[in-house]
């Protein structure tokens, strides 16, 4: 009974991954969910009748909607855990990945903030609470308000990745948020808050510091000198079928205008190479 309620509850939000041609379904991170929207919107543009619906409810939500086939591509802005992997191998789900765009991980302060750049050991000692004032770090007398992704964001994953040690933990005092949008939210109201998020999400709200010395924009990540960059993937079940909805969305990523939408967004497409005509 219990099955058969969940099955009903997916055809009504028209999720099952088995769709008709007309209809597709993403799930997952919410820092590829405005590519995903830009994509699904210019899509539906061109194709009249043609139904795309995008969710943002985190990367690991997207990996499970895509194990129980209640989307028929998930997106994550980091890799497939083995967990992942295993539980998809268990259920016959054969995960492709498809990389669309490349991200920065900029670090967000409040505008009023005078620091100007961190070292990654700088950021690593603040988020894992052993610096936990700015004037330690060049700034003003100032508590440091740490604020996260919540754990099951890819972006979070891609953070402790990139930054933090094996071992390490990010701070108990530090704030969790569900979007890299409440992120900037919170940092560009509060003066001591630092935060991280996609390379999208920066605006003149905020002040993204340098890292390294480099920083975080598209030439620095096409050049792989800025150090907290990143791949965003998008996840099929098998390879599409050639000409199916799913392979025409996924191939946008690859067209002159779907890379101008990415670039329009604020991320770094990816590389085309070209063939030389004999």
């Amino acid at each position: 009974m219990k099955n058969m309620m969940l099955l009903a509850a997916s055809v009504m939000t028209g999720c099952l991954c088995v769709q008709a041609q007309d209809k597709l379904t993403l799930d997952g991170s919410t820092t590829v969910g405005p590519i995903a929207k830009a994509f699904a919107e210019y899509h539906m543009r061109q194709n009249p009748g043609t139904t795309i619906t995008v969710s943002e409810s985190g990367s690991g939500n997207g990996a499970k909607a895509l194990l129980n086939g209640t989307c028929d591509i998930a997106t994550l802005s980091r890799d497939l855990k083995e967990t992942e992997r295993k539980a998809m191998k268990e259920k016959g789900i054969t995960p492709v990945q498809h990389v669309v765009a490349f991200d920065a991980l900029p670090l967000m302060v409040h505008p009023s903030n005078k620091v100007k750049g961190l070292t990654v050991a700088q950021v690593r000692d603040i988020f894992t609470g052993k610096i936990k004032n700015w004037k330690d770090v060049g700034g003003s007398d100032l508590a440091i308000v740490l604020v996260s992704r919540d754990t099951n964001s890819g972006t979070y994953e891609s953070f402790k990745d990139l930054v933090l040690a094996k071992d390490d933990r990010i701070s108990e005092g530090a704030e969790y948020v569900g979007s890299n949008g409440a992120i900037r939210q919170r940092v560009q109201v509060t003066k001591g808050a630092i935060g991280y998020a996609g390379l999208g999400f920066v605006d003149r709200s905020v002040k993204a510091l340098e890292i390294n010395g480099i920083v975080p924009c598209v030439e620095t990540v096409r050049s792989k000198t800025y150090p907290l960059a990143r791949p965003l993937f998008m996840f099929t079940n098998g390879e599409p079928k050639a000409e199916s909805l799913s392979a025409r969305f996924l191939g946008l990523a690859l067209t002159d205008k779907g890379q101008e939408i990415i670039e329009e967004i604020g991320f770094i497409p990816v590389e085309v190479k070209k063939t030389e005509k004999k």
